[in-house]
């Protein structure tokens, strides 16, 4: 069966926006709006924010149908403004509302190839070149894009959209609403070795991984599979693109993490947390609640209060940079002639005192 027509609600009036999404409106209620634009190029259909001071100057001047923006800043938007004391984040459900996700009719491709044992819901989606194979359970109004491969035993929950090309091996469990990215692969083998006598014995991983609902996984994320117990990531974690999780990683709730973060097996990350690019994060580990950790840092401890951490050398100019480079080498031996001084003086204090 074919893909439905985009639901679009079409044209709707600020006046209704107001009511449906908590807005203050200033301005006229029965103008019409249909889609969203930034700031700068918004013409007079669009829905635009303004959530970065940066941008505060293009008040004066947009052509927006409305700007949502914080009740402060009303005074000095000169086209129509929902105001919102969290202007980015109403402006994400209005976009989400003007321009909703096709919808799939429910059914099976024809170039799918689908395991008699598996149970679909009716109103599912099994796109072309999709592989289902034995003991899957795909619920209902679930979207399983082109190319993916959804391996034995797998249950996946309703209104749940796997975009294309996503692989969720044998036993992999996630929730409802939950939203997976092209690339994406989920329960692979993690990197599980014993050394032994100079050669690697690769240990069985024979947990999965459960993710919670209401998740999203950006492109070529992989998720590892358990060695014995099973990966977890929790509810309402979102996941940028080309993350590395290890086998046995447990994600707290609402946790956020941005592109090519590496994390170690058998670390625990608490709820809420802001884990930004390109971190790695040694094994072992466990980060408590509410951590936010900066770009480029390496946590190699554990983390057990809440706060804001950093570990990253911050740029400068090579040259600048090269000389301190060569000079973190001497940090030891500095430390020591900076002790052995202190010490020298602290007795030569102690001897004059003395002689008074």
């Amino acid at each position: 069966m074919n893909a439905a027509a985009n639901q679009s609600p079409g044209p709707i009036t600020l006046g209704e926006l107001a009511v449906r999404f908590g807005c203050t409106l200033q301005g006229d209620p029965s103008q019409r709006v249909s889609q969203v634009g930034t700031i700068e190029g918004a013409d007079s259909t669009a829905v635009t924010f303004l959530a970065n001071p940066r941008y505060r100057r293009h008040l004066a001047t947009t052509r927006a149908g409305a700007v949502v923006l914080d009740p402060s800043l009303a005074a000095e938007c000169t086209v129509p403004a929902l105001l919102t004391r969290n202007p980015y984040a109403t402006y994400a459900r209005i976009a989400a509302y003007l321009h909703p996700q096709p919808l799939h009719e429910g059914g099976i491709h024809a170039a799918a190839v689908v395991d008699v044992s598996a149970v679909i819901d009716p109103q599912a989606w099994v796109g072309p070149l999709a592989v289902i194979e034995a003991g899957v359970r795909i619920g209902a109004r679930t979207t399983i894009g082109p190319g993916c491969v959804v391996m034995r035993d797998v249950q996946v929950g309703a209104d749940t959209r796997l975009v294309a090309s996503v692989t969720l091996c044998h036993g992999v469990r996630v929730g409802e609403r939950t939203l997976i990215h092209p690339g994406v692969v989920i329960g692979a083998d993690g990197f599980g070795l014993a050394p032994d006598r100079g050669i690697w014995v690769k240990v069985p991983q024979i947990g999965s991984v459960e993710i919670g609902s209401d998740v999203e996984i950006g492109a070529n994320t992989t998720i590892d599979r358990g060695a014995i117990e099973n990966t977890v990531i929790g509810d309402g974690v979102k996941l940028d693109n080309q993350i590395q999780i290890g086998h046995n990683v447990r994600i707290g709730a609402h946790t956020v993490i941005a592109g090519c973060t590496g994390i170690s097996g058998s670390t625990t990350i608490g709820q809420r947390c802001i884990i930004a690019g390109q971190v790695g994060i040694a094994g072992h580990l466990t980060l408590c609640d509410d951590v936010i950790i900066t770009g480029k840092s390496l946590v190699s401890a554990s983390i057990h209060r809440p706060g804001s951490y950093s570990g990253a050398v911050s740029i400068d100019e090579t040259i600048k940079f090269r000389k301190n480079a060569a000079r973190f080498n001497q940090l030891d031996s500095l430390a020591r002639t900076v002790r052995k001084l202190s010490n020298a003086a602290e007795k030569s204090a102690s001897d004059e005192s003395g002689e008074v």
